[in-house]
């Protein structure tokens, strides 16, 4: 009896409900039950990774597309002659440098198109928290279900606005976009957390996330197809924004906000999620979040500060990679789509080797969990900040340059190790919130990056992108110099203040809504130093 009203006034601490009652059952749910052979938790993991690789392929489809819808080549009086220019592998025609492509209609120079690429973050940055707030009343599956909806919807009108609106409305486009996709992962974390036990979260993680390389993997590779030949770029744009769609209403059918409203899942599967997942519902009066605390936190701003460089480097390969393999190397379209999966295929790899080997070490005790998550991190920020430089002083050649930017991913892979779960460690109880101030943050790289490498890179030429790179290195290197000071591993006091209690000389005021008692070794050693 006694763990019983322990167990109440645990989920009550927490704000959380103990369970909610079912649906009534009928003979369509009892049916369906029947057939349903494969846990709903896999189904919801699944859906999940198709969803992050709906959202991604959305996101990266204009990066390619973009070379093929602008022509800024130059000739005569006007043309700029790079002495350092590649070979190149598409046919010219009639001793000019015009290149047939019927379908690049668009005299954007390349501040221009700096500035649509980065649309898309200004939007993405804007929804993040609203989306988990959203996320955390509403439910999150229509949260991230509408989102990603909406953004299915513009990509599949994106010609239609082009042509009608010309770089203008493709920027705010871009935006609207950006704020479909916003609640993505927090409304994703959310789910999970209601849907999946702690111990099989590692494996439910790394099937959701990977749904981010899957994305960059297929939206590359398709794009690459689809733009073939000369053929229209608006193809890309309706084949990924019909897949958004086809992916929205199967979302809709399969997959619900939690174990308890799912119609028609088994009662083996809800009893045991019951049992086994604490965090099953959340009650609406909460303590309030805990943000004085936060902010004043060094780890946190470590963990931003690891975050933004991240971002830097990642929306650099994610952004530019395709016109740098294209504008300066001098791969056809076809090739640029295959080569530009590549290294999104190498960090999806590394990213379950590095993840294997972090919790080996860890659970045999070889390094503790602070020193893991700076090892994982510097791995995944210095490695690729060397890489993309030894790439861009490979000049033309094309397989040394390739070979690096794919070894720069690879490594990069080491980042879901490191920083990226470092939220969990330092914020179990505020893992969402965290992940959406993280976040918002972070997303200012993709803001800045794509408009940034478009100023110093007028010409596109190999020693403009020389620059672009050593700037890249420098963020790189430099944020994670701070993340290697300041991160910890441990749960952090403001995360869980009814146990750990305020630390010493706090004086900003209480974060909970009623006085929180210290611990007793806090009273026994105040009690000593008033006696003395």
């Amino acid at each position: 009896m006694e763990d019983q009203e322990a167990q109440v006034q645990a989920h009550k601490l927490l704000g959380q409900k103990t369970q909610i009652p079912r649906r009534y059952d009928n003979g369509f749910t009892r049916a369906l039950r029947s057939c349903c052979v494969i846990p709903q938790r896999y189904i919801l993991g699944v859906m999940g990774l198709l969803g992050v690789c709906n959202a991604y392929t959305m996101r990266v489809c204009l990066n390619l597309a973009i070379t093929q819808m602008v022509n800024r080549t130059k000739s005569g009086e006007n043309a700029y002659v790079d002495p350092y220019a590649c070979p190149s592998d598409d046919i010219i025609t009639n001793s000019t440098t015009v290149i047939e492509r019927p379908y690049a209609t668009f005299d954007w120079d390349e501040k221009t198109q700096g500035l649509i690429l980065s649309g898309f973050y200004y939007g993405y940055a804007a929804t993040q928290v609203p989306g988990g707030y959203l996320a955390e009343k509403f439910g999150g599956k229509w949260t991230l279900g509408v989102g990603l909806l909406s953004t299915a919807v513009f990509t599949f009108l994106t010609p239609v606005v082009i042509r009608a609106g010309g770089a203008t409305w493709l920027f705010i486009l871009r935006i609207l976009q950006g704020m479909g996709e916003g609640p993505t992962m927090p409304a994703l974390m959310i789910m999970l957390a209601r849907w999946v036990p702690p111990y099989e979260r590692s494996f439910q993680g790394a099937l959701v996330f990977g749904g981010a390389q899957i994305g960059n993997i297929f939206g590359s590779f398709m794009s690459g197809i689809l733009l073939a030949d000369g053929r229209d770029w608006s193809y890309v744009f309706y084949f990924f924004g019909g897949f958004g769609i086809l992916w929205f209403v199967l979302w809709s059918l399969l997959c619900y906000s939690t174990p308890n409203t799912h119609p028609y899942i088994s009662k083996k599967e809800l009893t045991y999620l019951n049992n086994n997942v604490t965090t099953a519902e959340v009650h609406s009066a909460k303590d309030p979040v805990p943000w004085k605390a936060i902010l004043r936190s060094a780890p946190v701003w470590a963990l931003v500060f690891a975050a933004v460089g991240h971002d830097w480097g990642y929306y650099t390969m994610v952004t530019d990679l395709p016109k740098y393999s294209h504008d300066v190397l001098k791969f056809n379209i076809a090739t640029t789509g295959t080569l530009t999966a590549l290294p999104y295929l190498a960090m999806w790899i590394s990213s379950f080797l590095f993840g294997f080997v972090c919790d080996v070490c860890i659970k045999k005790g070889w390094h503790t969990i602070k020193t893991g998550r700076i090892i994982h991190t510097t791995i995944a920020a210095t490695g690729p900040a060397i890489c993309i430089i030894l790439a861009s002083y490979a000049g033309c050649d094309r397989t040394a340059a390739m070979v690096y930017f794919v070894l720069s991913m690879a490594l990069m892979g080491g980042f879901y190790s490191g920083m990226k779960v470092n939220a969990l460690d330092l914020a179990p109880n505020y893992a969402g919130t965290l992940t959406s101030l993280v976040n918002t943050t972070s997303t200012f790289a993709g803001i800045i990056t794509p408009y940034l490498i478009g100023l110093l890179t007028p010409d596109s030429t190999l020693a403009q992108w020389r620059v672009a790179f050593w700037v890249c290195f420098a963020v790189l290197v430099g944020t994670n110099v701070v993340y290697c000071i300041w991160a910890d591993g441990k749960q952090q006091w403001w995360d869980d203040v009814r146990k750990l209690g305020y630390p010493d000389g706090w004086k900003h005021g209480p974060l909970t809504r009623d006085t929180v008692e210290q611990p007793e070794a806090v009273r026994l050693s105040d009690h000593k130093s008033s006696s003395s």
